[in-house]
């Protein structure tokens, strides 16, 4: 049975409790937001989340999950139900089960990925390959297309399946020799793979590199040096107290499951911290020394900004433009690629197994099945959700996971959770369980934090999250008397709290949760898309003259960008760049023949015609994906309340 379980060593619980916690946002979400949010300014919200919700959230799990297992509950069901009467709070636990499958189906094809580009790179696939090369590898791998909604190939599906089987097959050998031992071996290889790149990344030097554009200490000082104009900026501080939330895999229910197996008297207090500051070490230092400063020796400043401004353009640097900058490390580049992929594989395949665990224990606990039964259990459970994953194209089901259930749902459940732990169990009752067997003395500060500040704090995160507006407001640049529109989110309606307003005219986010479901950020990806597909057919129509009168602008912009003191240098090379392109682009369509612009002005319609089609259909299989996603949850729910159900007649309910 599932209770007679343990950890065998302390070593292997910190390592399993740190490979869950470390993933794959270590590594390519926080450089990302980081540099979008501040530099080293971003850091001081950063810590003061973790003080605030990330430590205090974390003894909470720990203390849950340790009381939870003494009364013979192993998943969030059973542990929140033991620490109250009533019988809701097992629904609320019911989230835990729900979360860990939803972000499971997903995260495995991108673990996938992580392997077959870890293998692609030592046997020297990426080498000589640019931009374009790398991307036709991941369209082999995923089989996505721009506009088709039908996105597989074999070799994706039988690397994904073989990627599951893999899990499957781990999580069925147990605590001790499945998910321990893989920690053990995973975590020392991923912080020594990251080590190694660390250390040649920070080696980049134009004087000894003719490839690189700048030092990589420029980028270690960009991610590093202080905007404190930006702490001024809410949406900077709930970045930050997202980031944290997100980086320590709290709100999901797997910590939970891991503590619940431990003795009544073992540690959590100095344990749960030094898992903790495991995570933050190969965040903060390992994450934040290999994307950002080694992007930025080769690509420039200016470029990684550009990639990083919308504070996700970690994943298209980590995944596209890295193995194109390892082919300038010469005969070490099939290694370094594979160092890297391999570190990201490592990172996954630890934070998977952590997913997987507490529906097997679920199904251990309550249906009494044996640990392969269980393993077999999880991968039905897992399939229904894996294909779609595998065959759909990622705007589908991919990225309806991630948001409703890597991102909203494990807010509400922490929010659950502190009010259950501090409101309803009681604060001195959770603090009595902090406290037991600790080794190490917490602050009396945190009673209070856990008590008010971390509910009130994730209450604020969850409101600002689900009813954020676009904040839209329009800017005159001083200089050319020209006016923008920007998006700034909750910004200008806190400012004009203190300022006395204007405010700008409510409209509902695309990436807040009413917005999401109301779908408002299709338009605006679908015009987008459209605008620059239109751009190109314009200038393919364009008559000589007109041709000519364009250039002539282009050439007008470059002289003011390189006469444009404000700008860095780097900017204005960057600037400068994208408007010779443009140049050599119309130069290009002036030398083509008549047939070969019919040609392209052919395809440019036709794809045109499916981008329309492609976002006209995209918010009925969004749809799709959330009933699937709420009859998965009910799903649960049935199967908790049949499991109650047989324990109140059994007397143990």
């Amino acid at each position: 049975m599932s209770q007679k379980e343990r950890w065998a060593t302390r070593v292997g619980l910190v390592l399993a409790m740190a490979g869950n916690a470390v993933g794959l946002g270590n590594f390519l979400r926080f450089p990302a937001q980081a540099a979008k949010n501040g530099g080293g300014a971003f850091l001081i919200p950063y810590f003061v989340a973790l003080a605030v919700v990330g430590l205090p959230l974390i003894w909470v799990e720990w203390a849950m999950g340790r009381f939870g297992g003494q009364h013979g509950h192993h998943s969030a069901p059973g542990v929140f139900q033991s620490h109250s009467k009533n019988p809701i709070w097992k629904y609320f636990g019911v989230l835990g089960l729900w979360s860990c499958l939803v972000i499971a189906s997903y995260y495995l094809y991108i673990e996938t990925w992580c392997l077959a580009y870890a293998g692609n790179a030592i046997l020297g696939g990426f080498q000589g390959k640019d931009l374009e090369g790398v991307g036709q590898f991941f369209a082999m791998l995923t089989g996505e297309k721009d506009y088709r909604f039908l996105a597989f190939s074999p070799l994706g599906l039988v690397l994904f399946l073989g990627c599951i089987t893999l899990n499957i097959y781990i999580l069925s050998r147990g605590l001790a020799k499945g998910i321990e031992l893989v920690c053990k071996v995973g975590m020392p290889l991923l912080l020594l793979f990251a080590a190694i790149l660390a250390v040649r990344g920070l080696m980049i030097n134009p004087d000894t590199d003719p490839e690189a554009k700048t030092s990589a200490l420029e980028g270690l000082n960009f991610v590093w040096q202080p905007k404190y104009e930006s702490l001024a900026d809410p949406s900077v501080w709930l970045a930050a107290a997202g980031q944290i939330f997100f980086t320590l895999s709290i709100g999901m229910g797997s910590i939970h499951c891991y503590s619940s197996y431990l003795r009544e008297k073992d540690d959590i207090a100095l344990t749960g911290q030094t898992a903790a500051w495991t995570n933050e070490f190969c965040e903060v230092v390992l994450g934040g020394t290999i994307l950002i400063p080694i992007a930025v020796a080769y690509l420039g400043l200016a470029e990684v900004e550009s990639r990083t401004a919308g504070g996700s353009g970690g994943f298209g640097l980590g995944f596209f433009v890295f193995p194109t900058l390892f082919n300038k490390w010469g005969a070490f580049a099939p290694v370094a690629g594979f160092l890297w992929f391999g570190l990201l594989f490592f990172a996954a395949i630890t934070s998977s197994l952590a997913m997987g665990q507490p529906i097997m224990s679920f199904f251990q606990q309550e249906f009494g099945m044996t640990r392969e039964r269980s393993a077999r259990a999880l991968a039905m459970c897992l399939l229904p959700l894996a294909i779609p994953v595998a065959f759909l194209h990622s705007n589908t089901f991919n990225d309806e996971f991630d948001y409703w259930a890597g991102t909203v749902m494990l807010v509400v459940f922490a929010l659950a959770e502190s009010i259950l732990f501090a409101w309803v169990f009681g604060m001195e009752r959770g603090w009595q369980e902090i406290f037991k067997g600790a080794e190490i003395v917490v602050p009396k500060l945190f009673y209070h934090v856990i008590r008010f500040v971390t509910p009130a704090f994730l209450a604020i995160i969850f409101v600002s999250f689900a009813f954020k507006p676009v904040g839209k407001v329009t800017i005159s640049d001083p200089k050319t008397g020209k006016e923008s529109t920007q998006e700034l989110g909750w910004r200008p309606y806190i400012t004009g709290l203190f300022t006395g307003g204007p405010f700008p005219e409510w409209e509902w986010a695309g990436d807040g949760m009413v917005g999401k479901l109301l779908h408002r950020d299709v338009p605006s990806v679908r015009d987008s898309k459209l605008a620059g597909i239109d751009r190109r057919i314009q200038e393919l129509e364009m008559t000589e003259v007109e041709r000519k009168a364009k250039m002539k602008e282009l050439e007008l912009d470059i002289a003011r960008v390189k006469s444009d003191s404000q700008l860095r240098a780097d900017q204005r090379e960057k600037k400068v760049g994208e408007l010779e392109a443009q140049i050599k682009k119309l130069q290009d369509d002036a030398a083509k023949s008549p047939d070969k612009v019919n040609e392209e002005l052919a395809e440019l319609r036709q794809e045109r015609e499916q981008a329309v089609s492609f976002y006209d259909w995209l918010p009925v299989f969004r749809n799709i994906d959330r009933l699937v996603m709420l009859g998965v949850y009910l799903f649960f729910c049935t199967l908790v309340w049949i499991a109650w159900t047989r324990r109140a007649a059994k007397g143990s309910a």
